[in-house]
């Protein structure tokens, strides 16, 4: 299980609160414009309470508030007014003294403004760092539970694999030996695929030259040198289950033409095809050039464990698989464009 994000320091909550309000620039003008007067007013009543020598002190407060709750323009401004406002009527005299005052305050509002400013510009930064992280956790959760999906149906898919072979080593007990090595080279195949499909550096999968190359492995595995396969692919978004399924299933019936269609030494060539059917299906088509099969035969009626496995993963994938024998074999599944929903 993946951790929520911790809860955001009190300055970024802060900044926050003052974000929509630091957008509107005309309201916050009205706000520094707004402060200015009330910072003038609440100065003149204390006009006969303070000592000389204080004629920033209502000015400070409102300089900070607006800037920080405005934003740098509508800060900048109070600051403007409040200086005049305090030069014109709290400053008597002019000369050394007047400047050093002014001068004094300048230094002040711009330091202030220019942190402020500063916290919010280290504070938007936070914020899209942290929605980068939230993403990052959201999609890491979503990963995780994908990954545990994936690995839950892969798992199922094996232990159903081994019970058919264990039926048929239960069947024909002198048969066992091959039946392990069958099982063997499956689940070889399962893992070489699933190395595939899940690396990093492959995140977006072509299929057609991605099935170039299994079929390419399964050619060189089962030695047959005068065997080709040629694959025709149109560009298809499929998503990493359903190519699971469907990577399996062109390796399953390769694999049974290699065994069947040909004969030792026997030279073919293996066509794997997809095509759009329709607006909402894919047709995908195996065939061979080789022997076919007897008009007789059927696939489906016998124990055949590579016949039994392609209709499983047929089924995963939604699709219908069909067969045909007519100068060679020809396997064909029809199956919608996009999994269940």
């Amino acid at each position: 299980m993946t951790k929520k994000l911790p809860h955001a320091p009190f300055y970024l909550r802060a900044a926050d609160a003052t974000e929509k309000l630091r957008r509107r620039a005309l309201l916050g003008y009205a706000i520094a414009i707004g402060a200015t007067f009330i910072a003038f007013v609440l100065r003149l009543a204390l006009v006969d309470t303070l000592p000389d020598g204080f004629p920033y002190l209502t000015f400070f407060p409102a300089v900070i508030l607006t800037a920080f709750f405005c934003g740098f323009g509508p800060g900048v401004l109070c600051a403007v007014l409040s200086g005049l406002l305090a030069w014109s009527v709290f400053i008597p005299g002019s000369g050394y003294q007047t400047a050093l005052a002014l001068g004094f305050y300048a230094i002040i509002v711009a330091v202030d403004i220019t942190l402020i400013h500063i916290m919010h510009e280290a504070a938007q930064r936070l914020r899209q760092e942290r929605a980068v992280s939230e993403s990052l956790y959201d999609n890491q959760s979503v990963l995780f539970q994908e990954l545990q999906h994936r690995v839950a149906n892969n798992i199922q898919f094996i232990a159903g694999l081994l019970m058919m072979q264990k039926r048929q080593a239960i069947a024909d007990p002198s048969r066992a030996i091959g039946i392990l090595d069958e099982a063997q080279a499956r689940l070889q195949t399962i893992s070489r695929i699933h190395r595939m499909l899940h690396d990093p550096g492959r995140m977006d999968v072509d299929i057609g030259p991605y099935l170039q190359e299994i079929c390419n492995d399964v050619l060189d595995s089962s030695g047959a040198r005068e065997v080709t396969c040629v694959v025709d692919f149109v560009p298809a978004k499929l998503d990493l289950t359903r190519l699971t399924a469907l990577s399996l299933l062109v390796v399953e019936l390769v694999t049974n033409a290699l065994k069947h269609a040909f004969g030792p030494g026997q030279a073919g060539t293996i066509r794997v095809n997809m095509r759009p059917l329709d607006a909402t299906h894919y047709a995908l088509t195996i065939s061979d050039d080789g022997q076919g099969m007897s008009a007789d035969a059927d696939p489906g009626a016998g124990d055949s464990l590579g016949w039994r496995i392609c209709q499983g993963l047929a089924a995963q994938l939604n699709g219908r698989l069909t067969y045909s024998s007519d100068g060679g074999t020809t396997v064909r599944l029809e199956f919608p464009r996009w999994g269940p929903t």
